[in-house]
């Protein structure tokens, strides 16, 4: 992390260039499973998972892969990794696999996993392309957290609801109540609200941006006017 360009592909990855909130990719599975918290953080770890393995496997096979076929040679990697993924699921997590259903197999066609492989991983050496797709994937998965955690407390009340699904009966008592007797709010749980919840990630990233960048230009020293010197002909009476 001492290398500048690993903490800009971290800040690039998390921040600048969030998949989610800046590039605006794999918007699909974006809003059709974040209306739970542990629905957004299974497919965000699988993604996880899929986009840095998929980087390091590209990487070392860029310079052996003809130009003409690359594409269909990234697709076939990321295939492969999103069954193994899916694989695992259906052994240890079956029941959130089946909640999640035809997203998990999508992995497979998520833009952000291709495009960061045919953008980055190809031209990178496998170290750079794993941590690229890490950091990628974490910020990605973060969005997807946060947007399943806030359409879960205003549809329902609560938070971290059914968390056994993906960490086992540990987490049976995860389950957070904030709001007894609460009637619910269907919109937040329906596709519209994941729509208009994004929308509101997105306006509250631009304006924190905004206000860095203003704070950044109000502390930078001001350059002194230079004096200039002016001839006078002539008498002055």
């Amino acid at each position: 992390m001492s290398n500048p360009r690993y903490r800009e592909l971290s800040v690039n990855g998390l921040w600048k260039n969030n998949p989610a909130l800046v590039q605006l990719l794999g918007l699909c599975p974006l809003l059709g499973v974040s209306n739970s918290t542990v629905n957004a953080l299974g497919l965000g770890l699988a993604t996880v998972l899929v986009l840095g393995c998929s980087n390091v496997a590209v990487s070392l096979v860029r310079s052996v892969v003809n130009t003409a076929v690359r594409l269909p040679v990234f697709v076939m990697i990321i295939a492969a990794l999103t069954t193994c993924i899916e694989l695992l699921m259906q052994a240890f997590t079956y029941e959130l696999y089946q909640i999640l259903g035809i997203f998990i197999p999508l992995i497979t066609t998520n833009c952000v996993i291709l495009g960061r492989a045919d953008g980055f991983a190809a031209k990178h050496s496998p170290l750079l392309a794993g941590f690229d797709g890490l950091m990628m994937g974490l910020g990605f998965a973060a969005v997807l957290v946060v947007l399943g955690g806030l359409r879960e407390l205003f549809g329902t009340g609560g938070l971290f609801a059914n968390m056994h699904l993906l960490f086992g009966p540990a987490a049976t008592d995860w389950h957070i109540v904030l709001i007894d007797d609460y009637k619910g709010f269907l919109l937040a749980i329906l596709p519209p609200g994941a729509f208009i919840v994004l929308g509101l990630l997105i306006a509250l990233k631009n304006r924190i941006d905004e206000q860095r960048a203003e704070r950044a230009k109000a502390m930078q020293p001001q350059a002194p006017v230079a004096s200039r010197r002016v001839r006078v002909t002539g008498a002055i009476e």
